[in-house]
Parts: structure tokens; sequence; C-alpha cells
């Protein structure tokens, strides 16, 4: 790789890194976990590669628009963002940073996600309701109102102690 397509590859990744999701903008896609790569082809097309958080998440095609225009406006002329389905995005992958901006902003943070077994798959019978802490005061004493919020990816909750009601990621 030559040093021109080296710069170009790192322009891209740093301007893509401050594309935020359009659902939660206070996550960046680096944030969320759903920008997994950037390189350039041979014929010098910059492509950007994102998981979404869920198959059929209706944002991808905000954040696809997003990515593509932020990376157009930085003088990249051949730009391609494509979709990645495999390995599936897991809640795991929300960063450090992307945790403490969620409970910042009045959201739960996942939980880590099941992991996938070998052999047979234990059958629950009765839905796993995980301990959800209060972002507003840190109570643990809270109850899920809804197990929909907003997107698909949340569900909605309120603290018994604080009285406030929030979302919350889903661990998947």
């Amino acid at each position: 790789m030559t040093a021109a397509m080296m710069g170009a590859v790192a322009r891209a990744r740093a301007v893509a890194a401050t594309v935020t999701d359009p659902e939660m903008p206070m996550l960046t896609l680096v944030d969320l976990g759903v920008l997994r790569d950037v390189h350039q082809e041979e014929d010098g097309t910059i492509v950007v590669t994102i998981t979404p958080t869920y198959s059929g998440c209706p944002a991808m095609a905000t954040i696809r628009e997003d990515l593509a225009n932020a990376l157009a406006s930085t003088g990249l002329e051949r730009v391609e963002v494509r979709i990645s389905l495999a390995p599936p995005w897991s809640s795991d992958w929300i960063t450090v940073d992307g945790r403490r901006k969620l409970e910042a902003h009045g959201i739960a943070p996942p939980h880590a996600a099941p992991r996938p077994t070998t052999g047979p798959v234990p059958l629950a019978l009765v839905a796993h309701r995980p301990v959800v802490q209060c972002p507003q005061c840190d109570c643990l004493d809270t109850e899920e109102l809804s197990a929909f919020g907003s997107t698909a990816c949340k569900s909605l909750h309120r603290c018994r102690r604080c009285g406030e009601p929030f979302e919350r990621i889903k661990e998947i």
C-alpha cells in the first residue's frame, strides 16, 4: 500500500469515526461498535464496512447515507459503504466510552451478551429479567414497563426509588 493510499484510508477512518447513530446521536459508530473496517481497493475506492445492530435495523439506510456524505465532503471521490451481517453485531461491541455516554444520557447500557453454548440449548420457560440499574440514581430496584422502547433494541424501565422512566439497550 502506498503512502497516499494509507493517507486516504486514515482520513476516511477518521471521518467515519465521527459519524453518529441517528437514533442515539450521543454515540458515534465507533462507540456503538458498528464501524467494522475501512480500506482502499486497488482501483482507489474507499470501502467502509458497517454491521447493523439488528439485520432489519431501519437506521442503516440513514447511517449509510450519512457515512457516504461525510466521506464525500472531505473530497474522497470514490466511496462505497458495505453492510456486513457476519459476524453478527453484539452489544458487547459497545465501547467503554459508548457505555459511559449512554449512562450520561439516561440510558442503561446492556449487560454482557449471552455466550453461545455447544451441545443442547437449555430451554427456559420463564423469561429472564435481568437486574437493571437506574442510570439516574444507580438504584437496582427497577421494573420493566415494556420489552420494547423507542427502538427494537431498547426496553422501557422505571426506577422504583426516584420514579424516573428510562430506556435500556438490550444485550444480544
